[in-house]
């Protein structure tokens, strides 16, 4: 949908490592993408994406970006704005399912309050947090595409194993989230689609303490994942607004 535009900005939230690094990689090789803006957290972390940055001046920008203070993002995006009119593609893909003490809960026993915030801070605030400052660079003529790396864990009603409370339920905000945006972005910036997305298990460090359970041919390189998520992207219509899709192109339920 974005290939025929010449001169096409892409935003990618998260781009230090995993998806959102592969993301970036793969808009600097569509030379339709003039502007890629990436963010990041920590500086230790984005050694790749900032190494792109030198090689890649002209064309791709790096801002530090945490997701879970407002003011950073505000700010972030009015970096934007000095250089850029409009962004039509934004991508979310900063997530977290691990993290120093925060790890699956695998009973209710498990389950403390402070992890569940900062999951629900990571996994879902921040992208609807992102989609409200958005908005003045996405009410152009041009049709964008806002997009948020999801979950099949977050669908409640493919939910029959149980576990993992906090990256379930954080992903099922993410989702209520993305179709209650769809919604309001309808009215205030028609052009735009919204859609949440399923990556599959890919080779992460999120999904790496878990490898091991994941059935021959169902752990994806990172490459590969982005390939495919880059082909449903691409073929989406504006009435796919608001909806829920597998790295094939199939829908997912709530």
């Amino acid at each position: 949908m974005l290939a025929e535009i010449n001169h096409a900005n892409a935003l990618v939230v998260g781009a230090s490592q995993g998806i959102g690094l592969g993301f970036v990689r793969a808009l600097l090789q569509k030379d339709n993408f003039q502007r890629i803006f990436a963010t990041y957290r920590n500086q230790s972390s984005a050694v790749e994406l900032l190494t792109l940055q030198e090689q890649h001046r002209d064309r791709l920008e790096c801002l530090q970006v945490d997701i879970t203070d407002e003011s950073q993002i505000i700010a972030g995006i009015k970096q934007i704005q000095e250089s850029v009119k409009q962004i039509h593609l934004a991508i979310y893909c900063v997530g977290v399912l691990h993290e120093g003490n925060l790890n699956p809960e695998k009973s209710l026993r498990q389950i403390k309050s402070e992890n569940l915030i900062y999951s629900f801070q990571v996994n879902s605030i921040g992208a609807v947090l992102l989609a409200k400052h958005l908005m003045p660079l996405f009410k152009k003529s041009d049709r964008s595409i806002f997009a948020s790396i999801s979950a099949k864990v977050g669908s409640i009603g493919d939910n029959r194993l149980g576990g993992w409370y906090g990256y379930r339920a954080s992903k099922a905000a993410l989702n209520m989230f993305l179709k209650t945006t769809a919604i309001e972005y309808s009215r205030r910036c028609p052009k735009t689609i919204v859609v949440a997305l399923h990556p599959g298990t890919t080779d992460t460090r999120l999904s790496q303490p878990f490898q091991k359970n994941v059935p021959p041919g169902k752990l994806f390189p990172v490459e590969h994942t982005v390939n495919l998520l880059s082909k449903v992207i691409s073929n989406l219509e504006m009435k796919d607004s608001g909806e829920f899709f597998a790295w094939d192109g199939s829908k997912l339920p709530w």
